[in-house]
């Protein structure tokens, strides 16, 4: 991988892993490169003045405000409003970072698609773009609805499709902090979580303790969490030990793992139950209950 597109790889890794915030609070990628920043109108910059800080909300609190802002977001004018599915696309980002319950993903999944149905947007070399890729995900991995009549949602849908399909055929061996060598296919028998992060991502740091936690009450009953990161194990290694985690940390330095994954944003996190089938998977930040909900489809409550 040359020097670029390994930078571009990060790039997009790092506005995924902050909820798409990079894309809301400096533009888009196109945008950012310059340094330049949106010229919100006056209906737009108190939302986004109010994304800027969701983040910092108590859970119960933050999950109220998203939903009050995918509202607010809906009933901008388009016409007169030119950042409106970038305002959407930001809270969508956002929203799954924890657990705002069904009914807030839905509000935000309906106001991605409005605005993107007003305002639509372009991917790169016919790709799809950002925003129809983020909708597509909510629908396949928070159970939401959404319809949107657009050739590049379309894309999406079935790229997220094809996306998943190669994850159930994925397959690595990794070393951990210890030396000792792992390979998932080896596993069955064992429920087995396999949770991709890094020390520099927000919220990978907020899910840790939760996902430590479970697998310390479930490891005798044959629970096996598997945390890989692609950065260097001098970085890793004094992270792990000041969070004093007990659940294996995979080293990715090629990142070969994540290229099976297809890991394009993180924390994500795919659970196998003991037949090896991948049954469960989350697009970003997990709460406790909603990783017990993850393994709760590979048989261990």
């Amino acid at each position: 991988m040359t020097k670029t597109t390994e930078n571009g790889q990060r790039g997009l890794r790092w506005q995924r892993a902050i909820g798409a915030a990079a894309v809301l609070l400096v533009g888009a990628v196109s945008v950012l490169a310059q340094g330049q920043k949106p010229a919100w109108t006056e209906q737009e910059k108190p939302i986004a003045a109010a994304l800027g800080t969701l983040r910092k909300l108590p859970e119960e609190a933050r999950a109220k405000e998203t939903k009050e802002l995918a509202l607010e977001i809906r009933a901008l004018p388009a016409a007169s409003n030119p950042h409106k599915a970038r305002l959407a696309l930001g809270l969508a980002g956002l929203s799954t970072e924890g657990d705002p319950g069904h009914d807030t993903l839905q509000e935000v999944a309906t106001t991605l698609a409005v605005a993107l149905k007003e305002q639509p947007q372009t991917g790169p070399s016919g790709m799809p773009a950002m925003g129809y890729m983020e909708l597509a995900s909510l629908v396949k991995y928070e159970h939401v609805s959404a319809s949107l009549d657009d050739p590049q949602y379309a894309a999406a849908v079935a790229r997220v499709d094809q996306d998943d399909a190669k994850r159930k055929e994925a397959n690595f061996t990794l070393k951990d902090l210890t030396g000792k060598s792992w390979t998932l296919k080896e596993l069955k028998g064992q429920v087995v979580l396999v949770n991709f992060w890094a020390t520099w991502c927000p919220p990978c740091r907020s899910e840790m303790p939760d996902l430590d936690a479970l697998y310390q009450k479930f490891q005798k009953q044959g629970f096996v969490v598997l945390a890989i990161s692609d950065e260097a194990e001098s970085k890793v290694r004094p992270f792990v030990e000041q969070g004093g985690f007990h659940y294996p940390i995979l080293l990715d330095p090629d990142r070969a793992a994540n290229k099976e994954f297809i890991v394009e944003g993180i924390p994500k996190s795919f659970v196998y139950d003991r037949e090896g089938k991948l049954v469960a998977q989350a697009m970003d930040m997990r709460t406790k209950r909603q990783f017990l909900e993850l393994l709760k489809e590979a048989g261990l409550q």
